[in-house]
Formats: structure tokens, sequence, C-alpha cells
């Protein structure tokens, strides 16, 4: 597809976050397997659901756009997907591989916020105020996953690994 305006590759990016989220709901089941911590697997356990509902939010978006979601690789996250991946498969102390699942889950939430603040103010630019709110809700999710895993990995995991 050619990027001809802002509405191109506002849809471009919808489609990388959504792909994203489908990859991410596939591993996130994955890494709460392989949690010894159970804080960090409910954690986990609580994301999927976050996720699964953010990506009924783009789907919403897609529809109202009337546009597919589908057709786009996200690289990005399969790149962070691929080292959590890595990570679950070294020989490591539970307590040390869960300090690296809280660091491979926050790759992945900081690339995701990222998109999302981006998606976001191209929505209100392009006059999107209903897909401007719902990305910003997702946002906002991300963001406090994050500061979990962040009170999660202080407060608790990095002590037990170290």
């Amino acid at each position: 597809m050619k990027l001809e305006t802002i509405r191109d590759l506002y849809v471009e990016e919808l489609k990388d976050l959504y792909d994203a989220e489908n990859q991410i709901t596939k591993a996130l089941p994955k890494m709460a397997k392989a949690a010894s911590a159970t804080e960090l697997k409910s954690a986990f356990e609580q994301h999927l659901k976050q996720t699964e509902g953010q990506v009924t939010r783009l789907e919403r978006i897609f529809q109202k756009l009337e546009e597919s979601p589908g057709g786009k690789k996200c690289k990005g996250v399969a790149g962070l997907l691929a080292e959590g991946e890595e990570l679950i498969k070294e020989d490591a102390e539970p307590e040390v591989r869960d300090a690296g699942l809280i660091a491979a889950a926050q790759k992945v939430e900081h690339y995701e916020m990222a998109g999302y603040g981006t998606v976001r103010a191209y929505a209100q630019l392009l006059g999107e105020k209903e897909a401007a709110q719902l990305l910003q809700q997702t946002l906002d999710e991300e963001g406090e996953t994050d500061k979990k895993l962040t009170a999660l990995a202080e407060s608790k995991i990095n002590k037990r690994a170290a």
C-alpha cells in the first residue's frame, strides 16, 4: 500500500498494533506458565484479558473506518517476543527468570505505548473522536500495566532474584 495521506499511515499503524496485540495474546499464556511467582503469573493472566479487550477495540475502529485489520506483520513485537521466548528456554533460576520476564514484558509495553500514543494523535488530527478515546483507553491500560510490572519488580521479584 502506498502511503499518500496521514489516514493511510494511521491505518497502517493500526494494522501493526492489531497484529502486535494478536501476537501478545499468544505469548502471554506462555509467559504466565514460565513465571514462578504467583503474583507475576496473575499479572500476565490479567493482562491477557485486558489485551483481548484491546483487540476488540481495534476491531471497532477498523469497522468504523471500513478497513480490514489484517495484512501487516508487526516485526517489532515479533522480535521482542522472540527475545522473551529465548529467556524462557534459558537455564535460569526461577527468580532470575521472573525478573527477566518482567523486563521482556516491559519492552513490549513500551513499544505498545509508543504506538498507541502515535495513532491516538493521528485519530485526533483526523477528527476520529471515538477512536481517539478508545486508543487513549488502551494507552492508559498499557501504562498501568507497565507501572504494575515495575512495582512488582521493585518490591519483590528483583529482590528475590538478587
